[in-house]
């Protein structure tokens, strides 16, 4: 709470740019209207203006008026397609984070301290002019005493207490919008926001981007085709990065020619393979390789940088990649299916069914089509479709993984027209195939089963007395889910009162016909036989008869 009052003023930010964006409701149901006391003519400024324009528009604006975090949480809200719209994620991938270079004098105060020297005991020579700047930080050029020229990314100060302070409230209002409205309940807004401030701090820390650039580097150490500037970790810090300075094209300079040295096509098929080699050998990628992060160095050799965003795949999840591979190519609907269960992405409520019959139409209209002439692109972006009809939630690392290949393809269409990515790719799922059949991979994956089986056998008895304790002081909750219950209870009511009635109607003529039976035998004449009993037994049971039919036919049980 404390934290909340002292944030007052960034709340009422939020709450103004959503009023001014035109999403003024969606700040109305959270609460913050009241909470903020933010008056009310502000949420009437949703003009025909704002309305003019898109939702994807309207949302990229809203982000880019709240700055750098809000800022990033779009970037990387662009690369889940399983969550958000085709037209929402066009526009997220319009954000651009350019700032105003910051004055040299707080650059160097932030280098000093970090580093904890003077700059001019740290570099032969230091450009107070940036490279490059971003929100987050920005990149100068610089020599080293050793001659070695580098390139430096320094965390603008306050940053990291500016994006922690807007993580808390986004975290605040995610917790807000899952208590309050429908729909932060059904997209699990909070699940959401936590996910994208783990990636966001992540970032933040440039001692983790130098050691995702080594991991890579060690990658291609014997492929001269491919480089990776070198790390200066003895001038790096949480906001410091020093790396090795490269002079060259980017892949998107027009000057890329055969004219200037270099070979579109030999380019290409470098970039393109390195792609897949990081994601399906190694299981450690490049997140982010548009044309800003690649460039060409002489004798057409690749340059990967910045690597602040990357993606991981466990063995297992490259295990579910080569299953859907399978069932990709064996046309088995049920095995793809199973592949995308086991990743642990289907809610239960989802409509296998439905599921089913929408994969069906996207192989159907993947049938027959030459490898060669498939866009991998497309595919995906088809797929991601299907997910997002469904509600289906993407592990990050696999939607990051769609991303990267969307991108490749487009670089390496501009590069060479004529190359199919799915051609490139097809000799690494052979492999990656392989590998899954290898009977030393078996072997290892039976040994590693055989061993969580028996660390289960082995820890039994300790939870079946767990539980058994847990049962004897009555703290074991159970509960049972039964699709369809009030459906099934329906229809035992029915089956139950239309057992009632037949029991009933057979009381009555076992009563009528006892009676019937008894009269026409009587041969004395007694004072029972003056009283009309067949009559009064036939009106008694009549009423009783009535008064069910009544009752039952009322309840529209029957």
């Amino acid at each position: 709470m404390g934290r909340r009052i002292r944030h007052i003023q960034r709340y009422r930010d939020i709450g103004k740019a959503f009023a001014r964006n035109g999403f003024g409701f969606i700040a109305k149901e959270l609460g913050l209207i009241e909470m903020l006391n933010i008056p009310k003519r502000l949420l009437i400024k949703d003009t025909r203006e704002v309305h003019s324009k898109t939702t994807g528009e309207r949302i990229r604006l809203f982000l880019e008026d709240l700055g750098p975090t809000f800022i990033k949480m779009g970037q990387l809200a662009s690369t889940r397609p399983d969550i958000f719209p085709p037209d929402t994620i066009e526009e997220l991938e319009k954000l651009q984070d350019q700032v105003t270079p910051l004055p040299f004098e707080e650059i160097k105060q932030v280098l000093e301290l970090e580093l904890n020297a003077p700059i001019e005991t740290l570099f032969q020579s230091f450009h107070e002019t940036p490279l490059a700047t971003a929100s987050i930080g920005q990149v100068h050029y610089a020599v080293l005493h050793s001659g070695e020229s580098v390139a430096i990314k320094i965390q603008r100060p306050e940053i990291s207490d500016l994006v922690k302070t807007d993580l808390e409230i986004l975290q605040h209002i995610a917790i807000l919008a899952d208590s309050r409205t429908e729909w932060g309940r059904r997209y699990g807004i909070q699940e959401i926001i936590n996910e994208f401030s783990k990636s966001l701090r992540m970032e933040l820390d440039y001692l983790n981007e130098g050691r995702n650039a080594e991991k890579i580097s060690k990658q291609f150490e014997d492929n001269k085709g491919i480089f990776i500037p070198k790390v200066f970790r003895e001038y790096s810090s949480e906001k410091i990065l020093t790396m090795e300075y490269i002079k060259g094209m980017k892949l998107s300079d027009r000057a890329l020619t055969k004219e200037n040295g270099f070979n579109r096509k030999i380019v290409a098929d470098r970039f393109v393979h390195a792609i897949f080699h990081q994601i399906l050998m190694e299981g450690f990628f490049h997140g982010d390789p548009h044309p800003g992060n690649i460039f060409v160095l002489p004798d057409n050799v690749v340059a990967f940088m910045d690597f602040g965003m990357v993606g991981r795949l466990t063995p297992r999840m490259k295990d579910h990649i080569a299953s859907l591979i399978i069932s990709m190519m064996g046309r088995n609907i049920d095995g793809l299916i199973k592949a995308i269960t086991q990743m642990g992405v289907i809610p239960d409520e989802v409509n296998k069914d439905l599921l089913r019959a929408d994969l069906e139409d996207l192989q159907d209209k993947y049938y027959d089509v030459p490898f060669s002439q498939i866009s991998l692109g497309e595919a995906v972006n088809d797929l991601f479709s299907v997910a997002f009809e469904h509600d289906i939630r993407i592990p990050t690392d696999l939607t990051l993984l769609g991303k990267t290949l969307l991108t490749a393809e487009g670089i390496t269409e501009k590069l060479d027209p004529e190359i199919s990515i799915v051609k490139v790719a097809e000799p690494f799922g052979k492999r990656l195939l392989k590998e899954r059949y290898h009977p030393k991979n078996i072997a290892e994956k039976f040994l590693r089963n055989t061993i969580e089986y028996g660390e289960m056998l082995k820890d039994l008895p300790r939870s079946v007395d767990d539980m058994t304790t847990m049962i004897k002081k009555g703290k074991l909750r159970m509960e049972f889910s039964l699709p369809d219950l009030e459906r099934v209870l329906s229809k035992l009511d029915h089956i139950s009162n239309r057992l009632s009635f037949s029991i009933v109607l057979l009381a009555f003529s076992i009563i009528m016909t006892g009676l019937i039976i008894g009269s026409s035998f009587g041969r004395q004449s007694t004072i029972i036989w003056e009283i009309p009993a067949i009559e009064i037994g036939f009106g008694v049971a009549a009423i009783m008869l009535i008064w069910l039919f009544y009752a039952i036919f009322k309840s529209g049980r029957f």
